[in-house]
């Protein structure tokens, strides 16, 4: 494999940068088996969903997304990822998602050690004004994630999203590049 990717490294970890053009040439350029590496998909529904991404078109003419895959140093594995999606670049502001991919990942602070670095990038490298973060209000990792990195919640959204064939809420966050302030500095 040839693709010369951007990295953030942390004490734990690095973080891979996948732009729309990097996700487009894994999946014209290299085999499944390659894609499937590079995604870090370790199963046939995981890479189904990548594909169908693809497929579909991730970016359209006013919204895009860059991802940070979450590459634990120690075995070179991808244990998660975090990003930017609903970027709408004309507006400066976007949505950040973040998900580790299995429960053995969990409560050991790689979310939080990524979020600090992708936070810095998305105000400074991105020009974002405005991060906003939807979250379960039941998701209690997450609503520490949003209190340890000073994210105001700004509303409750009912019934906004599925999961597992349930609706859910979502509470609503957001942290504005006016808040931003050394602390986020690497």
């Amino acid at each position: 494999m040839n693709l010369n990717f951007d990295f953030i490294e942390t004490d734990r970890l690095r973080l891979r940068i996948i732009t729309q053009e990097v996700f487009n040439t894994i999946f014209q350029e290299y085999s499944e088996q390659e894609q499937r590496e590079l995604l870090g998909t370790r199963t046939d529904l995981a890479y189904a969903k990548e594909r169908e991404k693809f497929e579909k078109g991730l970016s359209t003419y006013n919204r895009t997304f860059l991802l940070f895959q979450l590459i634990d140093k120690s075995t070179e594995r991808v244990i998660g990822g975090c990003g930017y999606h609903n970027w709408l670049a004309e507006h400066r502001r976007s949505e950040i998602g973040y998900a580790l991919l299995e429960d053995e990942f969990m409560n050991k602070g790689f979310m939080t050690e990524a979020f600090k670095p992708i936070l810095h990038y998305g105000f400074t490298s991105l020009n974002l004004n405005r991060i906003e973060a939807c979250v379960n209000p039941h998701n209690e990792a997450s609503l520490s994630i949003m209190k340890k990195f000073d994210f105001k919640q700004e509303g409750h959204l009912r019934e906004h999203f599925i999961k597992n064939d349930e609706i859910q809420d979502s509470l609503i966050f957001s942290r504005l590049k006016r808040d931003y302030d050394d602390s986020l500095k690497l």
